[in-house]
């Protein structure tokens, strides 16, 4: 489907639209703004339900990025006021509730990240960051329910699918999540008015919440006209499509964990790994999703469904990283990845773990460095990744879990461990 506005032409051939409330109407607003260089305000929510974002958020992020670049204006939303909720979107269970020093801190750790990839700053097309706890905090519970909880039909609340299977499932669902559908359609209307924003954004598990912020707009105004300042303007919504890999296993999470965005918890060369290390099938998506290389370069470097897709990885693993960490630290993992597998040294990107020089000199038993470096999650998987016979010292097979390590293990200041043929880390004496 062909579009009049350059950002929906953009994001359709890069695969990010699965949605919309009315894509003639949206892109022929958009149209107009870009016609006539005025930026359309377009947000995304995100919880601080964590210190760092994850790989899943990351097509939020980048469909972001497309709309600054196409002249836009985004707006990030904290939702220091709806993590004190919990969306039970795709949840079996409560989320746990935060206090507010842990919201605040986890809201410092997720602007990091955003400032990786947008442009902040007071020009008409920068980006701005907003707290939802700004208006939530102060609402009286009275005046809201009398002013905003009429327009909303318990009878269609509970047709929301994140309802509906917390009900099927027989799961707890407390009235305050059920009651976050109606705060997130009320940071529309307030983003409506604060800021003129005309367009929503989210993922496909938020396309109920999303609607439901269009309709108690245009219900709001089609009863009193308290927002119509402009001739009764009509908010929009758009959602991306739910990002799964080829085998259907959920983007942003490994065996080990979350992909996180912040370098402390996830580091750069891990990330460029786990790029490296995606399906054949998924390369060409993942690279218009989330890299920035133009739709003829990808469609020339996956042209070939063969061993010249391992190429293609590295090229989606270096670009992808260089948005989050920079282009030296892409092209520094990038160089140890090569070392690492190719020539079969140690990279100087390789995760470091530091150990006592008085606790080498002793001897540390091999499964408890595993454990210790982070490249297993236990000391009893060490021991069976041992088993398996696949970890190493020094790219050596190790057979006893026990064995110790010295000092004398050491080469040129380092020791390298291993525990599989992909994750590898230095230890070096503190």
């Amino acid at each position: 489907m062909s579009y009049q506005s350059k950002f929906l032409n953009l994001i359709a051939e890069r695969g990010f639209i699965h949605q919309c409330t009315d894509f003639e109407a949206l892109d022929a607003l958009l149209a107009q703004h870009e016609k006539e260089g005025k930026p359309l305000v377009a947000y995304i929510g995100f919880d601080c339900t964590a210190p760092s974002l994850h790989v899943g958020s990351l097509i939020q992020i980048m469909i972001l990025r497309w709309l600054q670049k196409c002249g836009h204006k985004p707006i990030v939303l904290m939702g220091g006021g709806t993590t004190k909720v919990g969306d039970p979107s795709g949840k079996d269970k409560s989320r746990q509730l935060l206090d507010d020093a842990a919201i605040a801190a986890n809201m410092a750790g997720i602007k990091e990240v955003f400032a990786k990839f947008l442009s902040f700053g007071d020009g008409a097309s920068d980006a701005h960051m907003v707290n939802n706890d700004d208006w939530l905090s102060g609402i009286d519970l009275i005046a809201f329910l009398r002013d905003y909880g009429r327009h909303f039909s318990v009878n269609h609340m509970l047709t929301m699918e994140s309802v509906k299977q917390r009900l099927e499932r027989e799961s707890h669902l407390s009235l305050l999540e059920f009651f976050y559908m109606v705060l997130q359609a009320y940071d529309f209307v307030e983003l409506a008015k604060r800021h003129g924003c005309r367009l929503q954004i989210g993922g496909s598990d938020q396309w109920g919440n999303i609607v439901n912020g269009t309709e108690l707009y245009r219900r709001i105004d089609a009863a009193d006209g308290q927002l119509a300042t402009r001739n009764s303007q009509s908010l929009f919504g758009l959602t991306t499509p739910l990002l799964t890999t080829s085998s259907g296993a959920k983007m942003g999470k490994t065996a080990d964990g979350a992909v996180w965005l912040n370098g402390e918890m996830f580091s750069p060369y891990d990330y460029w790994q786990f790029w490296r290390n995606v399906e054949d099938a998924d390369v060409e998506r993942f690279l218009l999703l989330f890299t920035e290389l133009s739709v003829e370069e990808i469609a020339a470097l996956c042209a070939h469904q063969d061993q010249r897709m391992n190429e293609a990885k590295k090229v989606l693993a270096t670009e992808a990283t260089k948005l989050l960490h920079g282009e030296e630290a892409a092209l520094a993992a990038a160089e140890t990845a090569r070392k690492t597998f190719e020539e079969g040294t140690a990279g100087d990107a390789l995760p470091v773990h530091s150990v006592a020089q008085a606790e080498l000199e002793e001897g540390i038993p091999f499964f408890k460095l595993l454990h210790d470096s982070g490249l297993v999650a236990s000391g009893k998987e060490a021991r069976r990744t041992v088993d398996a016979g696949a970890a190493c010292l020094n790219d050596v097979k190790v057979t006893d879990a026990n064995q110790k390590v010295t000092v004398a293990d050491m080469k040129d200041g380092i020791i390298k461990i291993s525990a599989s043929r992909k994750k590898h880390a230095v230890v070096k004496a503190a």
